[in-house]
């Protein structure tokens, strides 16, 4: 039997190991609650787009990987991946059927099945890692196990640990350990604000903090991609308390999940860009035996809706004692979800305000949109890529003003500017899924900062020549 390694920061897998894409599940009862059917189906279908970018989780492996996700991989993207990181081999399997719920989709589906059981009769133990923790994760586990099967999960949480992931990964869960928190780590700050429940108070709540502070921000406790979030700034709503409470009362009204979940509303915060762009990051993962290790900190590149679209990478990205706060209060926080549990990937997000307060805003007690960037980052440069390369990406680009592109066509384009493994310097496309709904991700690593822009306005002027 193969014994993975915690030596390192990225536990070695076994011969054989199973992927499963499972991002909608993460935040499965805000999906179910989104008022507009079209939207839903919306959003299942852009996070079945995204799962070609997980590949890049393994180009540090030699392990056979079966790669279970709603969505295929056509052979010329592989050939693409393997060409970047060697004879990887990858296995891509397909549920018939995507609810959303994958995980669900694989015990209805006795093609998948029947391979997850001859897998793991053939190496003895079945080595299953995922995007993230879900109820429906960890169901589908306890199924395989009551089939006669060994199953490790290296980074998941024990079944009665799983409560961690939504309750830590939630807004009203790390701001109730912020506030636990306030005497042991006084760096673990947050925006000052409140939890409620339903949008009557909620609405005069935010209105009477907007008209104070000249600004509010509202979330719902789980959200996604932007959604369940509402920023509102100076300016954007009027100063009279029942206009401005019946404005934003009707705009919470449109969508059922706002009077489903809890709501949290806090003090809008002016940002400083210089401090990784205003948005600091810092991830870490949590090992089998409740060790935390550090992976990386960068900033989040957001749009001005707090949507993330990717990061920025070089030890630079922000100041030595900025970083090092990042990375101690990452780790308090670290220690407590260990203690609780929890095992397995989790990030830290800040808000760097002008006042010189840095605020955390959440942690994602999963997988990241940068997770699968760090993973290409140690292939390529090794432990100390932060102090050897810059890096830049956008999961996101919209490339809707072009003519519809393939990656035959995108890839040809971009030839000049292509990661090039002499100069240890390029682009590299991460996604072929999502150029169908008029969208390009990549990765840029270059020699400076400078550099990495240049590369981007130069792959800009190359999509539109």
């Amino acid at each position: 039997m193969d014994i993975p390694s915690e030596s390192s920061g990225i536990p070695k897998l076994p011969s054989h190991a199973v992927y499963i894409f499972n991002m909608s599940e993460d935040v499965w009862p805000f999906i179910n609650s989104m008022s507009d059917k079209k939207v839903r189906a919306n959003e299942i279908q852009w996070n079945v787009y995204l799962a070609d970018m997980r590949l890049f989780m393994f180009c540090n492996e030699d392990t056979q990987v079966y790669f279970v996700c709603p969505q295929g991989v056509s052979e010329e993207f592989l050939s693409y991946y393997k060409e970047l990181f060697g004879n990887r081999r990858i296995t891509i399997l397909t549920t018939a059927i995507h609810s959303g719920a994958i995980c669900d989709d694989i015990l209805h589906d006795e093609s998948v099945m029947k391979k997850l059981i001859e897998v793991a009769n053939s190496s003895q133990r079945l080595t299953i890692t995922s995007y993230a923790t879900t109820p429906e994760f960890l169901r589908l586990m306890r199924e395989l196990r009551s089939r006669g099967l060994t199953v490790y999960t290296p980074e998941a949480p024990e079944e009665e640990d799983g409560w961690t992931v939504n309750f830590y990964g939630s807004k009203s869960g790390i701001r109730q350990l912020a506030q636990q928190s306030q005497n042991a780590e006084p760096d673990f700050q947050m925006a000052n604000g409140l939890i409620c429940v339903g949008i009557e108070d909620a609405a005069k709540i935010a209105a009477k903090r907007y008209i104070k502070e000249n600004g509010v921000v509202i979330k719902t406790n789980k959200g996604h991609a932007g959604m369940g979030v509402v920023i509102f700034r100076p300016g954007d709503l009027p100063l009279d308390y029942l206009s401005c409470e019946q404005k934003i009362h009707s705009l919470l009204a449109k969508e059922a999940y706002w009077n489903k979940f809890p709501i949290i509303i806090e003090d809008f915060i002016q940002i400083q860009p210089a401090i990784g762009g205003g948005n600091p990051n810092v991830e870490f993962k949590i090992l089998k035996n409740g060790r935390v290790e550090f992976l990386y900190y960068c900033g989040m590149r957001m749009t001005r809706d707090g949507v993330f679209s990717g990061v920025e990478i070089h030890n630079e990205v922000v100041s030595d004692r900025v970083g090092a706060q990042m990375v101690d209060t990452g780790f308090f926080i670290g220690e407590k979800y260990a203690a609780a549990g929890y095992r397995g990937y989790y990030d830290v997000d800040f808000v760097a305000g002008r006042n010189g307060q840095l605020y955390v805003t959440e942690s994602n007690v999963r997988s990241t949109g940068g997770t699968f960037i760090y993973e290409i980052a140690l292939k390529l440069f090794g432990k100390d890529f932060m102090y050897t390369t810059n890096i830049l990406s956008n999961n996101s680009y919209d490339i809707s003003d072009l003519k519809p592109q393939t990656f035959t066509g995108i890839r040809r384009k971009f030839q000049p500017i292509l990661f090039n493994k002499s100069t240890r310097e390029g682009l590299i496309i991460v996604s072929e899924n999502i150029l169908r709904i008029d969208k390009l991700a990549y990765v840029i690593f270059g020699k400076t900062k400078r550099r990495v822009y240049e590369l981007e306005e130069q792959m800009e002027a190359l999509l539109r020549a």
